[in-house]
């Protein structure tokens, strides 16, 4: 089934070397679209919170995340139908006009909260119509897809810590207006480096087909991969959790105690780990992909460790650090999983199904989180979250089809 599975994938790279033109692009293109990304957080706290206060600023974020989960799955769907680039850069100039016009708003005065919350929407979908493809992109641009889900992974770990950094600095010196248009200009060319990329389009069937048949044919493909949804099952509840009240709750203890600064130093710790992270993911090519991250992923309880015990910054980074190489290994081995045992032709499909059940997971504890406050300790929480992690990676380690997966 392997054979078959791969027999069907299109030519990409005839030789091994990673650096080929088309990935180079396509590298470009997920650097600067995550530069983008990254900004947008701190610019909505900073300039939107000056004018309409904390609860602007949760509406803003809040409005970008919902038609993210709602329409994910058609993204999915459109990228199998036209292509992944085509979606691609379509999402990216609709987020170059949104941007556009909110820092042309900001350049002249303060615009109004109907006029964030519409642009957020629209970037928002946007967001969803883009993402599906980024994994059905790997295989097309580069033969060796496990050293460049490694290699993007690094550049998306420095657009963590480079884009707040950069938005920080725009908006002390220039204003949100600036920010925004920077931003718009990550995307500009974004789009500009995937229209420059070459590829064969997928052969597609000849059978007429609807949006609907599509989504089913994705939910069928998804459901016949017991590996793929026993993980999303698992990642549910390592979102609700951990991962979605992790942000809110270390920015408040670290930040109480020791300082914004010292948060933004822990922030640089993990994001350092996410780099080690990547380049080991490079090199190591474990039998049984999912198992290793799996294992690796023991890890991850450090960071909410570390918070909950209240160490002192040098060992808050350290343990940001080991769960940084941990986060970053499990996310290559996964992405690289899915890419190389999905058929091309629904990989955006099937991709749009494993995203918006992570990402729902996530968005569902950062809702919790707040209540829950109110009635149980926030380190109690983190102790919580770290038992959680454990226990998520003896879960993918005691499901068969995840623990028996192996490279194809």
């Amino acid at each position: 089934m392997k054979l078959a599975l791969l027999d069907r994938r299109p030519p990409v790279a005839t030789s091994d070397r990673l650096w080929t033109r088309d990935f180079a692009l396509f590298f470009g293109a997920r650097t600067v679209s995550l530069l983008g990304d990254a900004m947008l957080p701190v610019v909505a706290a900073l300039a939107v919170g000056a004018i309409h206060g904390v609860s602007g600023v949760g509406y803003v974020l809040a409005i970008w995340t919902a038609p993210f989960v709602i329409f994910v799955l058609f993204g999915g769907v459109f990228a199998d139908r036209v292509g992944a680039r085509t979606m691609m850069i379509g999402a990216d100039v609709v987020r170059i006009l949104t941007q556009g016009v909110l820092a042309v708003a900001f350049l002249t005065g303060d615009p109004p909260l109907w006029l964030l919350l519409s642009a957020s929407f629209l970037s928002g979908t946007a967001a969803a119509m883009f993402q599906p493809g980024v994994n059905g992109m790997v295989p097309l641009v580069a033969a060796d897809p496990q050293r460049a889900n490694g290699t993007l992974k690094v550049a998306e770990a420095a657009t963590q810590v480079g884009g707040p950094v950069l938005a920080g600095l725009l908006m002390v010196l220039a204003g949100a207006g600036t920010v925004y248009a920077v931003d718009a200009g990550t995307f500009l060319l974004s789009a500009l480096c995937l229209a420059l990329v070459r590829i064969r389009p997928l052969a597609r069937a000849g059978k007429p087909s609807t949006v609907l048949l599509d989504l089913r044919r994705g939910w069928s493909e998804f459901r016949s991969r017991s590996w793929m949804w026993s993980v999303i099952l698992i990642w549910v509840l390592f979102g609700v959790l951990v991962f979605g009240p992790y942000i809110p709750l270390s920015s408040r203890l670290i930040g109480d105690r020791l300082g914004d600064v010292a948060y933004a130093w822990v922030m640089a710790g993990l994001g350092a780990g996410t780099v080690l992270g990547g380049l080991v993911a490079i090199r190591l090519r474990p039998a049984r992909p999912l198992a290793a991250g799996g294992i690796a992923m023991s890890g991850f309880a450090f960071i909410p460790l570390s918070v909950a015990l209240e160490l002192p910054l040098p060992l808050l980074m350290a343990g940001h650090l080991v769960g940084g190489v941990a986060w970053a290994f499990w996310s290559v081995m996964w992405s690289t999983s899915v890419q190389t045992q999905v058929a091309p032709e629904v990989l955006n499909r099937v991709t749009a199904y494993e995203v918006a059940g992570s990402v729902a997971g996530m968005a569902v504890g950062q809702a919790l989180v707040g209540p829950v406050l109110g009635i149980v300790d926030p380190r109690t929480l983190l102790f919580v979250a770290t038992g959680v992690s454990l226990a998520v990676c003896v879960a993918l380690l005691l499901t068969p089809p995840v623990r028996r997966l192996r490279r194809a």
